[in-house]
């Protein structure tokens, strides 16, 4: 039966040093939060304005693609 309190001691012990320690990190784990939430949305950001420079790109190279004539044909040469 000692055998058993002493193990339950240690857990307890154990237990309580576990709690302690996340009242401790607590505000570091709110931080890196509420970091992770600011560089998602700053990635989400970087995205969409991707997106609408490659969708800007691809006008131009089927503008280009579309173009009838060569270069030389529209060049006034003398």
């Amino acid at each position: 039966m000692e055998t058993v309190e002493k193990e339950c001691g240690a857990l307890g012990g154990l237990f309580q040093a576990i709690v302690n320690d996340m009242k401790c990190s607590y505000p570091v784990w709110e931080d890196f939060s509420a970091k992770a939430t600011k560089l998602h949305s700053q990635l989400r950001t970087t995205v969409l304005a991707a997106v609408a420079f490659l969708d800007a790109f691809q006008k131009v190279a089927d503008m280009a693609t579309n173009t009838r004539g060569t270069w030389a044909s529209r060049c006034v040469c003398e």
